[in-house]
């Protein structure tokens, strides 16, 4: 009698690990043998189970998933990736909003695959992460979208306009009117310059600020109570960039350029 198929592929590491290596095509034992860490005795009865459950094939002296064996792994890959990253800091992850993000962006978060938790003590609570500010003064662009605003930000941004970053921000209406009130001629001259498109967004955001640069994405998300917290994410990778790339332009479409202050 067959086994569920779920059992043959999670309940053993060798299998699942096995299929996960198979899915670039096909591979000699021993190449598998040296990825997977194990013996040929170890493995080779797992490699018998996934073939009769036709999910892997022998072809001469290697090894590769069968058409329902491709098809599986295309679909588990995605959920692996999910799963890894919420279980990295799933006290983080599970005490924080994501609901604010649309269905695909929402899927899409199996793409911070490098990411970092920053816990900061009370004293260092209004420091700007020092990371994203260091990697930004080495970028050709910083894109923030923001519903603070943040004491440093005049300083911050005229040094980084001065050093020929691009800036792009969103704001909310809320730090639009801290702008306008308290910073209006270092933001106007920003703009005048062409070192800064500022936007403003219609609506209430769901976070703190989501930022990137050449290198690093920044999420500062709120509690699930709505509450600002100091701890924080920040991710690299091509991937997470592209991630934040796309949220920047899901907030984008609803914002209103300021030419003028």
């Amino acid at each position: 009698m067959k086994k569920p198929l779920l059992d043959v592929i999670f309940a053993s590491e060798k299998r699942k690990g096995a299929l996960l290596s198979l899915k670039n095509g096909p591979t000699e034992i021993e190449t598998l043998l040296n990825h997977l860490s194990t013996t040929r005795a170890a493995l080779l009865p797992q490699i018998r189970i996934l073939e009769e459950h036709y999910l892997v094939k022998q072809t001469d002296n290697a090894y590769e998933l069968t058409g329902i064996g491709e098809l599986i792994i295309n679909e588990i890959i995605p959920l692996l990736n999910t799963v890894e990253l919420f279980d990295e800091e799933i006290d983080y992850w599970g005490t924080h909003n994501i609901e604010f993000l649309p269905t695909q962006l929402l899927k899409n978060l199996k793409l911070l695959k490098e990411c970092k938790l920053v816990k900061l003590s009370l004293p260092e609570s209004y420091q700007l992460n020092q990371d994203t500010v260091k990697t930004s003064f080495e970028s050709d662009s910083f894109f923030v979208i923001t519903s603070f605003f943040h004491p440093n930000y005049p300083q911050v941004f005229t040094e980084m306009a001065q050093k020929g970053v691009k800036l792009n921000i969103i704001v909310t209406k809320h730090v639009l009117d801290i702008i306008q009130t308290g910073h209006n001629k270092i933001f106007a001259g920003l703009i005048q310059n062409h070192s800064l498109n500022l936007y403003v967004y219609p609506e209430e955001m769901g976070f703190q600020v989501i930022a990137f640069n050449d290198y690093l994405l920044l999420l500062r998300l709120l509690t699930n109570d709505g509450d600002i917290d100091i701890d924080h994410m920040v991710c690299s990778g091509t991937d997470a960039l592209q991630w934040g790339e796309d949220i920047f332009k899901h907030y984008l479409k609803n914002s209103t350029q300021i030419t003028e202050l």
